[in-house]
């Protein structure tokens, strides 16, 4: 699905629920946008992950280091790491200022800079450019330099309104993890083919 020259809105900072677990939800069908100087990047969210306080997964577990600082701060904020020292991951800080909580961007649907994220993700196929956190980074070319970075704020990475209303959301357990991996915190677009996980999982 090819588009230009959408009009998408950027998302304020009191539209964002002030609880994890909603927010991770509330983000399905909204758009992700990275606007770079040669382009714009955009896609809508289809599947998240949230992390809460006590959760064993979570990169707050023990506490606030400067490497997980960003989940720290107001709600609306990236986080983003390496992961198993071959890809980023992008996340979203998801409470008040001092309590650690994310949600981490599992899939998107690309929408708008497509050819850009073929050449990023070096494959033409679009159900593989942004279908998994690792993915998803690269396409979007997000790495450790947007990390702290406002979310609606006004930057060049951000959270807009969705382009078209989402489908139904469907619930289950997280994906990927070892810790905790039970816990019904993992939030996707019902039938979407840009899900990640195998195909029980999409339904």
């Amino acid at each position: 699905m090819k588009s230009r020259g959408l009009q998408i809105r950027r998302l304020k900072r009191d539209e964002l629920p002030i609880q994890t677990v909603k927010l991770a939800r509330f983000l399905i069908g909204k758009t992700l946008v990275h606007d770079l100087p040669r382009g714009r990047l955009a896609g809508r969210i289809v599947e998240t992950e949230a992390y809460v306080t006590g959760d064993a997964a979570s990169h707050t577990f023990r506490g606030l280091t400067a490497r997980n600082r960003p989940l720290f701060l107001e709600r609306g904020h990236a986080y983003v790491y390496f992961c198993y020292g071959n890809h980023f991951m992008l996340n979203v800080s998801g409470q008040r200022e001092g309590i650690g909580e994310g949600v981490l961007l599992r899939a998107i649907e690309p929408i708008e800079g497509i050819a850009r994220m073929e050449r990023n993700r070096v494959t033409v196929r679009l159900l593989d450019l942004a279908r998994g956190p690792g993915r998803l980074a690269e396409a979007f070319e997000v790495d450790r330099r947007l990390d702290g970075v406002d979310l609606v704020g006004g930057g060049v990475l951000w959270l807009g309104a969705g382009v078209r209303p989402a489908g139904r959301i469907g619930v289950s357990v997280r994906i990927g993890i070892n810790k905790e991996a039970h816990r019904l915190l993992r939030f996707y677009e019902r039938g979407s083919e840009f899900v990640s996980g195998s195909r029980s999982l999409r339904k």
